[in-house]
């Protein structure tokens, strides 16, 4: 039962209004974010492009396709990286706006595929193709400069095992590309009478992969267990706030004795500029790691030297043995923008004064690096990365291409502790799990810390937000390659090439089109005028 005076007039009008529709294409553009954590509906992915790709199967006009798409990524971009306004503020709208340009072609592409009244063969074009345009949006904000690949749509799927499986053949982008396909059949089935056969056949081949996949695609194999503890001291403010971290993460690392742990991980800037120079902090380290019998791996934001010459602030992973710093150390390569380092700093350097964005660029490293543990369990190779890195899949793929066993990712989020970022951070390690078959741990200073099994399986109790703990999980070691692993990022080529089709396809169609005839002069009448209509 509708309400009085509302009903399909009454929705009409608002989204005829410019300004009723740009308010809708923001709300439809944002829905995805509810299927990542923490609100987690999983499920909702599934559907939650559908809105969006009515209203721009809508437009009319490639023109009107365009906008529509521009101000729906505008909404996804603002929904996706809420988190960042304590560091931002007013700034995120600016930003968001420039990375929802990106979607212009994509409302073009959705409103020739699915306006008017899509054929069998335009609609299964469209599950295609509507598809790899999304992905080729995925790939282009995926470069660190553009925020890195935050908020990917087959990321949400990290807690469901089939989906899982599915990233062990293709990566999160090939999860994304179903998704995609599914919110394409459901709009087919909701708006195209026509193409609902078409759209439910798509549907339901959709589902025989996922399930043909799932039985089908290697499985590693296990091979042993190692005992792995994250730290977590929680957030420290105030004075002297970088000796009490350390010694908070002291304290809590002492109560890991006896529990036969093989490595310890501290989290993201577990240690200060202050504390590293000092020579009693390696002291320190050292005589915890003789006492568990661990290995310790910790993280130093401070001002260092890379070895090359290079000296500046890096955040580095460093492993520690009984007889101190192995040598063993990673800085890290991929930095935040705005979070470590300014984007044209000349031109944007006025983004420090009306937010949190860094004073001073930290410097990048300029490899990845796999260590072997000398003494907690010996021979046992560690791949480290660092926060904003576990986004990126090729990394993780890189570092058991070389050879790691295990991926560990040193992070916080201690800006970001009230909002859903922790937990959607945390969630990514399931995926890097699964894209290649090793397990991930993943430990924060301060936020969400949990580990995973090589087929992205929670192991253990995750420590939230509120957590002052270390925690001890139980890891198994697999081997084997997955098809991911092995082909890397293939589903990419075929969504270029699905897209290179269609171009070629509507090329030809141009050509072959007649061209429009001008209009002959004008019959004269017996008198010598131009004949008007109508006489």
């Amino acid at each position: 039962m509708g309400i009085p005076g509302g009903g399909p007039p009454a929705r009409e009008r608002l989204l005829a209004s410019r300004w009723g529709r740009a308010a809708a294409l923001l709300v439809a553009g944002a829905l995805p974010v509810l299927a990542f954590p923490a609100p987690g509906l999983w499920w909702f992915a599934y559907v939650s492009l559908v809105p969006w790709l009515l209203l721009i199967r809508t437009a009319g006009t490639p023109r009107r396709a365009a906008l529509d798409g521009w101000i729906g990524g505008t909404g996804f971009v603002i929904a996706m990286h809420h988190w960042l306004v304590p560091s931002l503020h007013v700034f995120i709208v600016l930003l968001a706006a420039l990375l929802g340009l990106l979607w212009i072609p994509w409302g073009v592409l959705v409103s020739r595929l699915l306006g008017g009244t899509p054929s069998a063969r335009r609609a299964l074009a469209a599950v295609v193709v509507v598809p790899s345009g999304w992905l080729m949006i995925e790939l282009v904000r995926s470069w660190e400069g553009l925020g890195g690949p935050w908020g990917l749509l087959g990321a949400s799927q990290w807690e469901v095992a089939p989906a899982l499986r599915v990233a062990s053949v293709g990566g999160v982008w090939l999860v994304s590309l179903l998704v995609l396909a599914v919110n394409t059949g459901v709009a087919l089935l909701v708006a195209a009478p026509p193409a609902r056969r078409t759209a439910s056949v798509a549907l339901v081949v959709c589902a025989l992969s996922v399930a043909a996949t799932a039985a089908w695609a290697p499985r590693p194999e296990t091979t042993g267990t190692v005992r792995i503890a994250v730290v977590q001291p929680g957030v420290v403010e105030g004075p002297g706030s970088v000796g009490r971290r350390l010694d908070r993460g002291v304290e809590l690392t002492r109560s890991l004795e006896g529990r036969g742990v093989d490595l310890v991980v501290w989290g993201e800037s577990s240690i200060g500029a202050g504390a590293w120079s000092s020579a009693e902090t390696a002291r320190r380290l050292a005589e915890l790691s003789r006492g568990l019998g661990a290995d310790l791996l910790v993280n130093v934001d401070a001002r260092q030297s890379d070895g090359s010459g290079r000296s500046g602030i890096f955040k580095s992973a460093v492993l520690v043995g009984a007889r101190g710093p192995t040598g063993e150390r990673y800085d890290k390569m991929r930095l935040v923008p705005f979070g470590e380092y300014v984007p044209a700093r000349s031109l944007l350097g006025w983004a420090t004064s009306v937010g949190r964005a860094a004073g001073e660029d930290r410097l990048r490293g300029d490899r990845q690096t796999v260590m072997t543990l000398p003494d907690g369990a010996p021979g046992l190779r560690i791949g480290p990365l660092v926060c904003f890195e576990t986004a990126f899949p090729d990394m993780s793929r890189n570092l058991v291409r070389d050879g790691a066993q295990v991926i560990v990712a040193q992070s916080a989020t201690s800006t970001f502790q009230e909002s859903w970022a922790p937990a959607q951070h945390a969630s990514l390690g399931a995926l890097r799990a699964a894209e290649n078959g090793r397990p991930m741990v993943h430990a924060t200073l301060t936020g969400t810390s949990a580990a995973y099994g090589p087929r992205g399986e929670a192991l253990g109790r995750p420590l939230g937000t509120d957590a002052r703990a270390a925690e001890v999980f139980d890891v198994p070691l697999a081997s084997g390659t997955t098809l991911y692993g092995r082909l890397g990022d293939w589903p990419v080529y075929g969504a270029l090439a699905a897209l290179a089709v269609l171009l070629a396809v509507e090329g030809l169609r141009a050509l072959r089109r007649p061209a429009p005839q001008s209009p002959g002069p004008p019959a004269r009448t017996a008198h010598g005028s131009p004949e008007r209509p109508g006489r």
